[in-house]
């Protein structure tokens, strides 16, 4: 079994983890401290929200500002096309802002919004 875990730097990571509770989330108490929390995403899926400075500790060079660059996209698949819209309606009401308009291409559709520090997160409707 494969697990995945996406690390984001954040600013501040009390306001960040009241965001993404605010949108559903929860988090895993053996993996969450002063310097990071692990973001319960899906059973074998998380995001580590990593403070700056421990953040640093995994990388070279230095950290990205996603308020001016899109370093990457976290798309999460959604079951109807009203959890998009709840989803979206969340983060906005939480202090995250709109990144583009509602996606639909042909039978997907989608939102995108940027979380608190301007990480770019799209939720998806695929029907199978």
């Amino acid at each position: 079994m494969r697990m995945i875990f996406v690390n984001l730097p954040v600013k501040d990571l009390p306001a960040s983890k009241a965001f993404f509770s605010a949108l559903g989330f929860t988090f895993n108490a053996d993996y969450t401290n002063d310097d990071g929390a692990c973001m319960v995403i899906e059973e074998n899926i998380f995001a580590m929200l990593l403070t700056q400075a421990r953040f640093r500790d995994f990388i070279n060079g230095e950290i990205g500002d996603g308020a001016k660059a899109t370093e990457v996209i976290t798309c999460l698949s959604a079951d109807s096309r009203a959890e998009v819209d709840e989803t979206l309606a969340k983060a906005l009401a939480a202090g995250g802002k709109p990144w583009k308009p509602i996606m639909e291409h042909g039978p997907m559709y989608g939102c995108s919004f940027q979380d608190l520090d301007g990480h770019v997160w799209e939720v998806m409707h695929m029907p199978g």
